[in-house]
């Protein structure tokens, strides 16, 4: 039975033979779990965008239908001006790096990224040079008599990326590639694949549960949870205006204290009164909110700000140094645990029990309306 309510919507789109991405009413269920419900978004081309998400927010799934090993249920893709639905996954102009590389053991690295050409019977010659040339890209052709077991997982990677960059893709996708590698290694793959497609100029779409990895390389982030766009936006938006409570608590690490509003910029705690100066509109005394403060807005000392400066209470619990922070945790009255980060040398010098209190700007504090229980 055909699916009627898949339908390509090219009239809509202007026709460009460029990188460029286009979702309009995405949506994808699995018997009645939905893991896309209604996505709109568009891709620039030559962009770097990232989705951001904890596992099952429908990310993967939506990177999966642009490359074409999964269908919508309904709505559209368009790439480079042209609708997908109706194209294979080896048509299409995009290619995917995979989690796990999925390279061939027993070919070497060069016949690894000749294999796409060679499905395609470009000729021999051509490929010898797309071969090349894509390793060097790469900084891998002095491994392409190698095997991918006589690989580093680093060293792999680059093979993987050299296989998807050698078919000249319009959109490279990626999902979720160095998720297998240890922290300095991804570290520094993070800064050669942001380079890499500053140089190259293609549209990366690139799948990330890290919100770390996601801001040091994206243009703009898209943040989803339950199968919808959270917020989307750039990497300084998204950190400094988090649209709700669950993108504040996804980016960086945040504070939440629970609190009801009492008047204009003054909410009511379990530790005592609370005051900000981003206090949303229509939020009427009563109301329920979470307020939100980052760790690296909080500054703790032994000594009771003065009137006027936002401040709780509380015991200090733990020191950690963390390289290039201090981390305290504080402990309030009520049981609540807050989290300061501050540059090594610049926190006052304080010791574990300490009565001390922790202190912010007035701007530093978000409020969110709680959302209603479904």
């Amino acid at each position: 039975m055909s699916d009627t309510s898949v339908k390509p919507l090219v009239n809509n789109v202007v026709n460009e033979d460029t990188g460029s991405v286009q979702l309009r009413s995405i949506s994808k269920s699995y018997g009645d779990a939905p893991a896309v419900a209604g996505v709109d978004l568009d891709v620039h081309s030559g962009e770097f965008i990232s989705l951001l998400g904890p596992s099952g927010c429908g990310k993967t799934t939506l990177l999966r239908m642009i490359a074409g090993f999964e269908h919508p249920d309904a709505g559209d893709i368009i790439v480079a001006g042209k609708s997908m639905l109706d194209v294979p996954p080896h048509k299409r102009p995009v290619n995917t790096v995979f989690q796990s590389y999925a390279l061939f053991p027993h070919m070497t690295v060069a016949e690894n990224v000749a294999y796409g050409l060679r499905q395609k019977r470009v000729p021999k010659h051509e490929i010898a040079e797309r071969v090349y040339a894509s390793l060097a890209l790469s900084r891998m052709e002095t491994f392409a008599d190698r095997t991918p077991q006589k690989l580093s997982g680093g060293q792999q990677q680059r093979v993987a990326l050299a296989r998807a960059l050698v078919n000249r893709p319009k959109v490279l996708l990626l999902d979720e590639p160095m998720s297998a590698l240890d922290r300095k290694l991804r570290e520094e793959m993070q800064i050669e694949l942001k380079l890499l497609q500053r140089q190259l100029g293609i549209t990366f779409i690139f799948v990330t549960h890290d919100q770390q990895e996601a801001l040091s390389m994206s243009d703009r982030i898209v943040v989803m949870q339950g199968g919808a766009i959270q917020q989307l936006g750039s990497t300084e938006h998204i950190y400094s205006e988090p649209a709700n409570a669950f993108v504040a608590g996804f980016i960086g690490k945040q504070n939440f204290l629970d609190a009801v509003v009492v008047g204009p910029g003054v909410l009511r705690s379990p530790d005592g009164e609370l005051i900000t100066s981003r206090m949303p509109d229509g939020l009427t005394p009563g109301t329920s909110v979470r307020a939100a403060v980052r760790a690296e807005a909080v500054r703790v000392t032994s000594t009771q700000p003065a009137a006027g400066i936002p401040a709780v209470a509380g015991t200090l619990a733990g020191i950690s140094f963390l390289g290039d922070v201090m981390q305290y945790v504080v402990i309030t009255p009520s049981g609540q645990e807050i989290i300061a980060r501050t540059a090594p040398g610049q926190a006052e010098p304080l010791s574990t029990g300490a009565a001390v209190w922790c202190a912010w700007d007035l701007a530093d504090l978000r409020v969110f309306e709680l959302e209603p229980v479904a």
